[in-house]
C-alpha cells in the first residue's frame, strides 16, 4: 500500500535550492531576532538609566535631609540658650556621626573578611579540561 515515488518534475526545487532557501530564511530570522533584541534592550537601558538617575537624586536629597536633621538636632540640644552652647551641640552631633561611621566601618570590615573564594567551583573548573579529554 505504499505509493510509488514520483520522479522530479521540471518545476520542482532541487535540494541545493531548498538548502539555500532555508539558509536565507534562517539568516533573515536571526537578523530579525537580533533587531528585536536591540529594540527591547534600548527600552530597558533607557528605563534603567532613568531609574539610576532617580536613585541618585533620591540619594542626594537624603544627604541634604541628614544635614538638615543634624542642624535641627544641634539646635534642639542648644534649645534657646537653655541647653548647651551651640558649638558644643554641633560637636556632639559630629561625634555621634563619627562614632556611627566607625561602628559601620568595623562591621563592614568584619563582613568583608568573611568573603571566601568559591573553592568548589574553582576545583570543578579545573576538572573540566580533564573531563573533556575523557579522563576522570
Amino acid at each position: 500500500m505504499s505509493q510509488p515515488v514520483k520522479p522530479p518534475q521540471e518545476g520542482d526545487p532541487t535540494i541545493g535550492r531548498l538548502v539555500a532557501d532555508a539558509s536565507r530564511d534562517i539568516s533573515s530570522l536571526v537578523s530579525k531576532e537580533i533587531q528585536l533584541a536591540k529594540s527591547e534592550l534600548k527600552v530597558s537601558v533607557k528605563a534603567g538609566g532613568i531609574g539610576v538617575g532617580l536613585f541618585a537624586a533620591a540619594g542626594f536629597l537624603a544627604v541634604l535631609a541628614i544635614i538638615m536633621l543634624s542642624v535641627a538636632i544641634a539646635y534642639f540640644i542648644h534649645w534657646d540658650d537653655k541647653g548647651l552652647e551651640l558649638h558644643w551641640a554641633f560637636l556632639i552631633v559630629f561625634g555621634f556621626y563619627l562614632l556611627l561611621a566607625g561602628l559601620l566601618g568595623f562591621i563592614g570590615l568584619k563582613k568583608v573578611k568573611q568573603v571566601r573564594a568559591p573553592e568548589k567551583a574553582i576545583e570543578q573548573g579545573r576538572e573540566i579540561p580533564r573531563a573533556l579529554k575523557g579522563q576522570s
